[in-house]
């Protein structure tokens, strides 16, 4: 038998050393799973599992509080009531109306906000920045109970200012025919309650999309800038033909996530209208309708069709958006 010599003078037979090599690189293949294994039984469980089981349900009813027992198949009977149900295009409709109100002034704002910034002092930026990036990390909810109380029809701030600007004589001939419509229902009549909840969300988040252009900005050569000023080239020059056109992968990402985000407004609309009881018609999304069904109505089936729903109309905004104007937002001619 073949041997292979070590150096304490001892033979241990060929074999026997291929044999305890096998377990061992077994082993050491199987050990970095071994430390993702957490991570993907996580993952699994709440990442993965509930893809296919949202597949799964929207072609079932449940009502979960009598158990899986009670889960019947249906076909596509959720899909079709909820095509034709009026309430989800209305919501739809309140949904898009409310993503352009304040999705479109973010980035007409946050652009030249961002230059702005990016021409002044070091020290000056960074606090102005951070300044303007705060709405943004605060809760949500915080938010806009906040301007739930600002909004308020009759201890509200912004009635009061609106109030004193009336009656003023140095205001009244600007304010003053909102004597008679005063106080305003800013999150309860259907007529406002749109743009009260555009304005939280913009207020909310210009400041990070802010932040995304200045970081762009900083990206760009200042000799390019110089360049231009010494050609002759003003402020507005400069920004129109060296800023914006070297923003364009910025852009592009900030928008898709404007559009992502918005059509996914669920919080704001929420707590602003309290639950949807001040939102009848006006102010109430799809992802509040969504909650509707699935939480007090307790038809699960039908709020996983409708989120089926909400993902291909997200998809083909997003698809349609990359599609014209994709090419040129990653670099492309």
């Amino acid at each position: 038998m073949d041997s292979t010599p070590i150096s304490s003078g001892q033979h241990i037979p060929r074999q026997k050393t291929a044999q305890r090599r096998g377990p061992r690189r077994i082993l050491n293949r199987l050990t970095p799973y071994g430390f993702l294994s957490p991570y993907l039984i996580i993952y699994g469980v709440f990442g993965v599992f509930p893809v296919f089981f949202m597949v799964y349900l929207s072609f079932h009813t449940w009502n979960p509080v009598e158990g899986l027992s009670s889960m019947q198949f249906v076909g596509f009977e959720n899909y079709a009531l909820s095509l034709t149900d009026p309430t989800l295009w209305q919501t739809l409709w309140n949904t898009l109306v409310m993503a352009v109100l304040s999705g479109v002034p973010q980035h007409l704002i946050a652009l030249p906000l961002a230059y702005f910034l990016i021409m002044m002092a070091a020290r000056m930026r960074h606090w102005l920045t951070t300044a303007y990036f705060l709405p943004y990390i605060t809760s949500t909810v915080s938010v806009s109970m906040i301007f739930y109380v600002m909004f308020s029809k009759d201890s509200g701030i912004i009635n009061a200012i609106l109030a004193y600007l009336a009656d003023a004589g140095w205001s009244s001939w600007l304010f003053g025919g909102l004597s008679s419509v005063l106080p305003l229902g800013w999150v309860q009549e259907n007529g406002l309650i749109r743009y009260s909840v555009s304005f939280v969300v913009w207020w909310k988040y210009v400041g990070f999309n802010t932040v995304i252009y200045t970081a762009g900005l900083a990206t760009i050569n200042h000799d390019l800038y110089e360049a231009a000023t010494i050609d002759g080239a003003n402020s507005w020059q400069r920004f129109r033909h060296i800023s914006l056109p070297l923003l364009k992968p910025f852009i592009f990402f900030g928008v898709t996530l404007t559009i992502i985000g918005n059509m996914n407004l669920f919080d704001e609309p929420y707590v602003l209208t309290v639950g949807g009881q001040f939102a009848q018609t006006a102010g109430k999304t799809i992802s509040n309708y969504l909650y509707q069904i699935a939480w007090e109505w307790l038809d699960m089936g039908s709020a996983a069709a409708v989120s089926w729903i909400l993902f291909i109309i997200i998809g083909i905004f997003t698809s349609v958006y990359f599609w014209f104007f994709g090419r040129q937002g990653l670099g492309g001619e």
